[in-house]
């Protein structure tokens, strides 16, 4: 005889626990728990209406004749009415203790008690967050990008729908915050906390679906930064206008890596070693317009005097355009919008950063 099945297709193998299944729709803690409290008040109110109980009294014979414990009555034998109306209040708690069990059990032995509460104290974590990364779904590329932020230190909320997903992202870490939801739907990102993100990648499998989550983050968080995977060139334009601000192919990343390894293999290999060996004293920096202290903003490059101060060297500029220039001249300006790029030892790159601190405190 075949098992019965539960909502996730694994096979149900006791009979109780097709029972449970079976009447799943109707079981509710919160269901329970309200009917325990009816109990207790409809069972004082009626010791007090027919036997003339105190409010104490009436409470307590209540809670006694919930609970069976046996104890007598307060006041002395019930009346013939009361007598019938304890025997009724004995058989709805006695449904009402059924219930709760019945309640309980199931959502235990389906783990969606703990399950539960789990989430909430996640999500209480996630409430708290500010400034991080909303990583909507975790397949094969998800993955990576969660390594990556795991090994720059970088606070990220990863949003899945599916359930073996959220179990394959625990497993790497328990500590991992996220959202068991579509990232297409407003509701699962806000409780990814996207209005207080930095940034959102999203790398469905889908480039609808991708579509559909970037147009939607763009509503709720306008100053969002969004990269997006896509898998179809025809999506790009589609993604730029949603409100994406990078499109990554993976496939067109992953040519240009191989063929450049052929032509170019110091260049690729040396940008391997900066972005993937952590232990290596090297790194990149950007230096933001929107970073620099007021009293900065007006200077060029010769005047901030970075590579006196920090020893990083200033390797790139990109205007606000997006174009980029190497090796700029000593009297460029930044603008609104444009960024230096600087490569330097970890060291150095602590030391400009401090500086850029100091002058700001100044």
């Amino acid at each position: 005889m075949p098992f019965a099945l539960n909502r996730e297709g694994i096979p149900v193998r006791s009979a109780f626990r097709r029972w449970l299944l079976s009447y799943s729709s109707y079981l509710s803690l919160r269901l329970a728990v309200v009917l325990f409290f009816a109990s207790i008040f409809l069972g004082a109110l009626g010791f007090v209406l027919i036997e003339g109980y105190s409010y104490l009294d009436a409470v307590y014979m209540s809670v006694i004749t919930l609970s069976t414990v046996g104890f007598g009555e307060v006041e002395g034998p019930l009346s013939d009415a009361g007598k019938l109306y304890t025997s009724l209040l004995i058989v709805y708690n006695l449904a009402v203790y059924t219930y709760a069990i019945s309640a309980f059990t199931y959502f235990v032995s389906n783990g969606n008690f703990f399950k539960n509460m789990t989430e909430k104290l996640v999500q209480k974590r996630i409430d708290k967050l500010s400034g991080h990364v909303v990583v909507c779904g975790y397949g094969r590329f998800g993955k990576e990008v969660v390594s990556q932020f795991e090994q720059h230190k970088i606070p990220f909320v990863v949003v899945e729908l599916r359930a073996e997903a959220i179990e394959d992202l625990l497993r790497e870490r328990e500590e991992y915050l996220y959202v068991r939801g579509d990232a297409t739907h407003d509701d699962d990102l806000i409780k990814a906390g996207i209005k207080r993100a930095h940034a959102m990648v999203t790398v469905l499998p889908n480039d609808t679906d991708n579509l559909f989550t970037v147009l939607t983050a763009r509503q709720l968080n306008p100053a969002l930064k969004i990269v997006s995977r896509a898998t179809d060139p025809r999506t790009q334009r589609k993604l730029h206008l949603a409100g994406a601000d990078h499109i990554i192919m993976p496939e067109q990343v992953g040519g240009f890596y191989m063929a450049t390894l052929v032509s170019k293999p110091g260049a690729i290999e040396f940008f391997s070693f900066v972005n993937n060996h952590f232990d290596a004293d090297i790194g990149l920096e950007e230096l933001r317009y929107e970073d620099l202290p007021d009293s900065c903003r007006a200077k060029s490059i010769r005047e901030l005097h970075l590579r006196k101060m920090s020893g990083a060297n200033i390797i790139a500029y990109r205007s606000p355009g997006g174009s980029y220039e190497v090796n700029p001249s000593p009297d460029l300006v930044l603008e609104p919008g444009s960024s230096f790029v600087l490569l330097g030892s970890k060291e150095q790159l602590e030391k400009l950063r401090a500086y850029l601190r100091a002058l700001a405190q100044a």
